[in-house]
């Protein structure tokens, strides 16, 4: 008998995702357990990859077993009920073991992997020539490695042999001994940095040496230009408005007009100034909700519990008197919320409650701040936790509560493999260690409000504002009348005159359209022609601030020509992004600071803490946004929310587009009228009376709950079924199309059977994704609608795994969700 380890290894696919047996060396024998990390040999090729252990003990040997190569950690990093969870994982997600494994940890936990091929000790260039033959590439190869000291790695010697495949030349000298592969680990622990271009001329002297190059090397010149003007700037944004690669500025690096330098991205978010803890004091239905919740505490047994209540009926002071109760009995707390925009705010609020026991966990830490706050969370030194999705797995201690703040938000569900929902992983991680799992939210989603309907939730309700002010009030602004009187701006008239009146009184306002950029797109008049994204199937989107189109998929842009290269016609722009508002709110009101805050100006630099400290603080401003500034924020200045289109999001092919509609427009009105002003709200549509629109305007959560819960049952929709859906990509649209066609066939045959006979369900498909092509890659999916169960899981996974083994879909990508969100 051997001592043997099974573990879940970096290099399966989930077509071969199983426990890989090794053996334990000797001198591990004391010191591996579950939980750690080692170095294992894998495949064919017997490559050093990493992988976890998931169990170890005895057992017999089968020939050709292979031997642990290093052990990576210490200690464990996962302890056994963060293995079962991994597990469940892989059932619940479609993935493998380690996918589930590798989210939990931090970036800066993992390790870079790098090959290096070294040449012998006895190896001397005549015989390593002699062995390499009459091959040109194995003699290529010789000259390189005496050529860098006798070791090169395997990235620099792909790109010493260019187009060539250098695996043939590696092989025949590692066959003759005259070389051999040695892998080796670091630990990812590099600060997130962003690159900074500066000109090494001055400016003047920059100009006049690209002025030989302006008219061959255009896109060249324009950086230098705004180079020139600035001094230095982030890559990103030079790539941004001139429309440059990453490419050509290093071509410009090697001309020696300008340096590309790293500076550290992500600077610690600042937390404002608290001041002394303050006493948290509930009001009447708060302190109602605090004792219901309270009962719900360990040691009772794991609950979920629902805290619906209006915007502005201070949700967030039930969630820090809860905590407070929490660790009072020893217990530690865990706070999730959907946008990273939303944590400075939050932070601020519990660290002058609970102080130094706070941690905060987000992507906008530098690698080295998660990797502390890890730490700490770790050994138990901070109590409460505050982060956004990926917090979930943290290694709490004494785990007494979860708190999903705005719950039904869709960045909870993770588009990256593993593809979990961040509320599924919480419920699983309470009820193992009993501990209270709380929704809250003002629109919960149809899922959870069905739920604690059923009495599977406990539900408590805050049905009025924490200051007893009233909730805004709303005009819905019907803008088919704007056109007919001649008015086609993206301001209407009503929402126009209410900014006027906020700013002359010095209040504040935040105006919501989730659309960056400045026009959706631009039409030709004389022949209709609309320029398409040469790699995605949709129009490209006209940003102003740079003068050209871009696509928001693939990232391609070039510039808007002045004439149709079709018929010679003139271009019109269409449609408003938050760029074309910003523009027309300094036409309108000048001399009114307006901030913008969208994927476009939110930067390493100028964070989402930074632009919304300068709102803060300026008076009588006007903050114009996407869905980041549609929720969680509390600005008692701001007196005034506007919606500029309401319908964008009504008619998209979603079953959740009401949904989602309600819920954003619901939150955007709830922005206004927080503090000690009054509010007001306006809505501008083209389709007035419609239900999601009056429900928003009049913040009546049942009355569209009841609508829209009908609708579910009467298609059969979530939550009284689950979407299951298989997902083709690839580069050829045929090929594609065939593998869905063979899905389709696979699961009509399976569903016949009669083990599946009592089963309702439905398929559907192929079918093209809402948008067909992006990046070059076609999208086509095979939706089977059927009640979430441990057989249809099977079926799926199983399928999910013929296909990938299937040599017939080599090239393209093929991957399984349950109730995506896009």
């Amino acid at each position: 008998m051997a001592m043997i380890a099974r573990v879940a290894v970096s290099g399966a696919t989930y077509a071969i995702d199983l426990p890989y047996v090794y053996v334990v060396p000797d001198s591990l024998r004391v010191r591996v357990c579950p939980g750690m990390r080692v170095m294992v040999p894998f495949g064919l090729g017997n490559r050093h990859m990493d992988g976890v252990v998931l169990a170890v003990g005895e057992g017999e040997l089968s020939p050709g077993t292979k031997t642990i190569t290093a052990l990576l950690d210490e200690e464990p990093l996962f302890c056994e009920r963060m293995l079962q969870l991994a597990l469940w994982m892989r059932q619940q997600y479609f993935c493998t073991v380690y996918d589930s494994i590798r989210v939990m940890l931090p970036a800066s936990l993992w390790f870079v992997w790098k090959d290096c091929w070294v040449l012998e000790e006895d190896a001397d260039r005549e015989r390593a020539l002699a062995a390499a033959g009459k091959s040109p590439g194995a003699r290529q190869l010789v000259e390189l490695l005496f050529a860098h000291g006798g070791r090169m790695e395997m990235g620099k010697i792909r790109a010493a042999f260019g187009l060539h495949d250098p695996t043939p030349a590696l092989r025949r000298l590692e066959q003759s001994h005259m070389i051999r592969l040695e892998t080796s680990a670091s630990r990812r622990m590099g600060e997130k940095t962003e690159q900074i271009a500066l000109l090494t001329l001055s400016p003047q002297e920059a100009l006049e040496r690209m002025e030989r190059r302006r008219k061959r090397a255009p896109v060249q010149y324009a950086v230098v230009e705004q180079l020139a003007l600035l001094g230095s700037a982030s890559a990103r944004e030079l790539c941004y408005f001139t429309g440059a690669s990453m490419a050509t500025l290093r071509a410009l690096e090697r001309y020696g007009v300008l340096t590309l330098e790293r500076q550290e991205a992500f600077p610690q978010i600042a937390i404002p100034d608290i001041g002394p803890r303050v006493e948290i004091r509930l009001n009447e239905e708060q302190q109602a909700a605090w004792l219901g919740l309270c009962r719900l505490l360990p040691p009772n047994e794991p609950s979920v519990a629902l805290l619906h209540g209006v915007t502005g009926s201070g949700k967030t002071l039930v969630y820090l008197k809860l905590i407070d109760e929490v660790l009072k009995q020893g217990k530690s707390a865990l706070i999730l919320v959907p946008e990273i925009a939303l944590t400075p705010q939050l932070m601020g609020k519990f660290i002058s409650c609970f102080g130094d026991r706070v941690a905060v966990m987000h992507s906008m830490l530098t690698a080295t701040e998660r990797y502390d706050a890890w730490k700490r969370i770790r050994k138990g030194d901070a109590q409460v936790v505050v982060g956004t999705r990926s917090a979930v797995f943290v290694p709490m201690q004494n785990l007494g509560l979860m708190i999903l703040d705005e719950e039904q938000e869709a960045s909870y569900k993770s588009e990256q493999t593993p593809k979990y929902h961040a509320r599924e992983v919480a419920h699983w991680r309470c009820v193992k260690e009993h501990a209270l799992l709380l929704l809250g939210s003002a629109t919960p989603s149809v899922e959870t409000m069905y739920q604690a309907e059923q009495g599977k939730y406990h539900r408590f309700s805050l049905s009025q504002r924490y200051n007893r002010q009233a909730m805004p009030e709303v005009s819905i602004v019907d803008m088919k009348q704007e056109l007919r009187q001649g008015r086609g701006d993206v301001i209407g008239q009503v929402l126009a005159q209410a900014l006027q009146e906020v700013v002359e009184r010095g209040e504040q306002a935040v105006l919501f359209l989730n659309r960056r950029g400045a026009h959706k797109m631009v039409t030709c008049g004389e022949c209709g022609q609309v320029p398409d994204c040469p790699r995605c199937s949709v129009h490209l989107t006209y940003h102003s601030a740079n003068g050209r189109l871009m696509c928001h998929y693939c990232g391609h842009s070039h510039r808007l020509p002045d004439r149709c290269p079709n018929c010679g016609g003139l271009f019109h722009l269409m449609g408003a992004g938050t760029q074309k508002v910003e523009e027309e709110l300094r036409e309108r009101l000048p001399g009114v600071p307006v901030i913008r805050m969208d994927a476009d100006t939110v930067t390493a630099v100028r964070t989402h803490a930074r632009i919304l400290s300068e709102f803060e603080q300026t008076k009588g401003s006007i903050l114009v946004g996407t869905q980041m500034v549609a929720k969680g924020l509390d600005f008692p200045r701001v007196t005034l929310a506007g919606i500029v289109a309401a319908d964008q999001s009504l008619y998209l092919d979603d079953f959740r587009a009401a949904e989602r509609t309600f819920s954003l427009l619901t939150q955007v009105v709830g922005r206004a009228g927080r503090g000690a002003y009054s509010g007001r709200a306006v809505i501008q549509t083209f389709t007035p009376e419609h239900e999601v629109i009056q429900c928003a305007a009049q913040q009546d959560y049942q009355q569209f709950y009841q609508q829209e819960i009908a609708f579910r049952r009467m298609n059969g929709l979530p939550p009284f079924s689950d979407l299951f859906v298989l997902t083709v990509t690839g580069l050829e649209e045929s090929a594609v199309l065939r593998a869905c066609q063979r899905a389709r066939d696979f699961l009509s045959a399976a569903l016949a059977q009669e083990r599946y006979q009592n089963m309702a369900h439905r398929l559907m498909g192929p079918a093209p994704m809402s948008i067909l092509k992006v990046n070059n890659r076609f999208r086509y999916r095979i939706t089977l609608m059927a009640k979430h169960s441990r057989e249809i899981r099977e079926l799926i996974a199983h399928l999910l795994q013929q296909m990938q083994k299937d040599k017939g879909n080599r090239g393209l990508s093929v991957f399984a969700d349950r109730n995506p969100w896009n």
